[in-house]
């Protein structure tokens, strides 16, 4: 009987009940209410009225409720929160990180009509096609002039030339200001990107705080206990050196 009800015993001791959600958490997770911070104690109680100094409840409630609270004030000094600050405080709940959002656009596939723009927008913005452009314009000019004479099939002054010229430039200027318009939109997207990571390094740093000030509260609870156990036996050694003495 007593081998079998030791388990049962052990397990009771590695689990608690949480005040907040009445749910049952490991034991590790246990915080008592007196250590959180003031501010998030009183956001808790908030939406909790009954959670009091001598409640418990889990890290990962605590957790969440940092992430609230950090959103609360956020929007308390930004007003509405827009859908990229939204997306941050969502990547803060669930742990993920920013960076892959950038990953995911990069690797996102261009169609025929965007490899095409970008082809011509570089080909047209480099030293290569100024080169033999120009290389054509003079060869161009120069069987019309030099060997037939000005009377070949573009004399001067190059009105086919200039039909040419005007049709490439019609068809090439759109094409640049596609494949432009695409990198520009992909410049405010990165800078969406970076606008969020910023905004979540500064969250971050709130809840480190916050974390760094529970912990502080923590160890001088932990250091007063220590003190006034000391306090006792040094009590308790006094009293037996007097009982001595006597």
């Amino acid at each position: 009987m007593n081998d079998m009800s030791h388990p049962n015993t052990k397990t009771s001791e590695e689990t608690f009940i949480s005040d907040l959600s009445k749910e049952v958490f490991p034991i590790a997770q246990k915080v008592e209410a007196r250590s959180v911070s003031d501010n998030i104690l009183k956001f808790i109680q908030q939406e909790n009225p009954g959670i009091n100094d001598d409640s418990s409840l889990a890290i990962s409630e605590l957790s969440a409720y940092r992430v609230k609270y950090i959103s609360s004030k956020l929007q308390g000094q930004m007003g509405e929160l827009s859908s990229l600050e939204k997306m941050v405080i969502d990547t803060l709940s669930n742990g993920t990180q920013i960076s892959n959002l950038a990953v995911s656009q990069d690797n996102t596939p261009l169609s025929v009509g965007q490899r095409m723009a970008d082809k011509v927008a570089s080909f047209g913005g480099s030293w290569t096609f100024i080169i033999s452009f120009g290389f054509f314009l003079f060869v161009w000019i120069s069987i019309n002039t030099a060997f037939l004479m000005n009377k070949g099939f573009d004399p001067y002054p190059f009105i086919l030339l200039n039909l040419i010229l005007s049709c490439i430039a019609a068809l090439q200027a759109p094409i640049i200001m596609m494949s432009q318009n695409r990198q520009e939109e992909k410049d405010r997207e990165r800078s969406k990107l970076d606008y969020m990571i910023n905004l979540k390094s500064e969250l971050e740093i709130r809840t480190l705080h916050e974390k760094i000030d529970h912990l502080i509260i923590h160890q001088q609870r932990d250091l007063f206990e220590i003190q006034q156990v000391q306090i006792e036996m040094m009590k308790d050694i006094m009293l037996s050196i007097n009982n001595r003495k006597g």
